[in-house]
């Protein structure tokens, strides 16, 4: 007869969504990779990382086999969701060009989790997406951070409201007399709304702490976009500022000091110029994509910037980015090879496009990488993810098996 608790442990295996991943190598990331390795899902959750020998299977489980099974890619940033595949302009909601100045944009309002986009990085293994309004503008928006899989925005966010973009530098300038015409003015106008919205903040809290409720024409008149920048100055939501010249970076760093804010470096063309002073001041950089086209004020990039920030201790992470024309949305998995290839070295190229990634993000408690209690997003790929040749297989998103690519 059996057992009561054997008995119990199969219904509840039947009951359950729960899944076995075999794979040749297993890269939890967080720890050595292991040979032979398996994966328990349960439930949208891992539940267990190991050798294949250390599973005992009930038989009720779901098997998935693959070559190499790694965490879901975590792409640090990139406009996908926003960008649409047919590149005009119903489709494109990633950079409001009316006002230079916009914080109260939200990546939420606009992102669309049905995007075919959004499907097609989803199969070549990324599995969460900081996205959001691009560079091009002094402030252009607030990011997002989701999954690629999902209905509804409620399904498939994380971190509704991340960072706040902001670009310095010659992508965010205007011409015919517009403002910002230079660096300077871009500084001026920057400086100038969160000293606004220091104030906004300080009659707000004044008015919130006093004790006389009587007087409701002293609290100050709502204003999204000084809210939104007064998020920044209490340390809510870093500035994610898009820079590329050595004085674009430190005019940054500079204004970090002087707010006392939390700030990240996106693109960072030049930053191992400025390595020092990056490190000095405890700000990531999440580096432009490896192959963006070098030019402008991106003419001094390298293949190398990955790993020699890297090397200096700064700690980095990879994205997709954005260009204003064809492509519009890259693949990270390529970007982050061609990082692997120059110095960087495939352990911490895999690192900073999951685990480096997610930690930058504050959202490493639930992915980027392969451990008990975590989200079961997983890409499942017939070989080295970084090999030219190899073909993501499968992708797992919350323990559900979505994405599987024949080619």
């Amino acid at each position: 007869m059996m057992s009561t608790v054997l008995l119990a442990a199969q219904i509840m295996a039947a009951t359950s969504s729960s899944t076995i991943v075999y794979a040749d190598v297993v890269h939890p990331v967080s720890s050595p990779p292991i040979k032979n390795g398996c994966i328990v899902i349960r439930d949208g959750h891992i539940v267990k990382v190991g050798t294949a020998a250390d599973i005992k299977p009930t038989g009720q489980e779901k098997v998935i086999r693959c070559a190499v099974a790694t965490p879901g890619l975590v792409d640090a940033r990139g406009t996908v969701g926003l960008t649409g595949q047919y590149n005009i302009p119903h489709d494109q909601d990633m950079l409001e060009r009316s006002k230079p100045i916009q914080p109260e944009l939200r990546a939420i309002d606009a992102f669309n989790p049905r995007e075919r986009l959004v499907e097609w990085v989803r199969q070549f293994g990324t599995t969460t997406v900081h996205t959001g309004h691009a560079p091009g503008e002094l402030v252009s928006g607030r990011t997002m951070i989701c999954k690629t899989y999902g209905d509804t925005i409620n399904e498939v966010v994380i971190v509704p409201d991340a960072m706040i973009a902001c670009t310095l530098g010659e992508s965010g300038l205007k011409s015919q007399d517009k403002s910002p015409g230079n660096r300077s003015k871009s500084m001026a106008m920057l400086r100038q709304r969160l000293i606004e919205a220091q104030e906004y903040a300080r009659k707000h809290a004044a008015v919130t702490d006093s004790d006389d409720k009587d007087e409701p024409e002293d609290f100050p008149k709502r204003n999204l976009q000084l809210e939104a920048l007064a998020s920044a100055l209490n340390g809510d939501m870093p500035l994610l500022i898009h820079a590329h010249r050595t004085h674009d970076i430190m005019n940054a760093l500079r204004l970090a000091k002087e707010f006392d804010i939390k700030i990240v470096i996106d693109g960072g063309s030049e930053a191992y110029r400025v390595m020092d002073e990056i490190k000095e001041a405890g700000v990531p950089v999440i580096v432009h994509p490896q192959l963006i086209r070098m030019y402008g004020e991106m003419e001094n990039a390298s293949f190398t910037t990955a790993a020699k920030l890297a090397d200096a201790g700064i700690p980095i992470a990879m994205q997709t980015g954005y260009e204003s024309y064809v492509p519009k949305v890259r693949v990270l998995v390529f970007e982050a090879a061609q990082a692997a290839a120059h110095g960087l070295g495939r352990e911490r190229a895999l690192r900073a496009c999951t685990l480096d990634s997610a930690r930058l993000l504050g959202v490493d408690d639930r992915v980027g990488s392969l451990e008990p209690g975590k989200d079961a997003d997983i890409a499942l790929w017939d070989g080295d993810p970084f090999e030219w040749t190899t073909h993501c297989v499968g992708v797992i998103v919350d323990g559900k098996q979505v994405s599987t690519v024949v080619r």
